[in-house]
């Protein structure tokens, strides 16, 4: 485990405090999981743009439709 340290604005502290005490959940698990989650959605993004510059580009749908044809005729023969 790693100690690290930041400041917060007081508003996120004091829902984060909030919610700490409503849930009875340590503040630092709570950041965790909010943290967690948060880099997956980036990860999740950046799979998407990725997608989304293939589907774009002329030269990569090409080879996926040729892919595609071959596919096609082995599951005719």
């Amino acid at each position: 485990m790693v100690t690290f340290t930041s400041t917060l604005p007081e508003d996120v502290f004091k829902r984060l405090n909030e919610t700490s005490g409503k849930l009875s959940v340590p503040k630092n698990k709570i950041i965790v999981k909010a943290l967690r989650i948060y880099l997956d959605h980036l990860t999740r993004a950046e799979y998407v743009k990725s997608y989304k510059q293939t589907a774009e580009d002329s030269d990569i749908l090409g080879i996926a439709e040729e892919g595609m044809e071959d596919y096609l005729k082995q599951l005719d023969e």
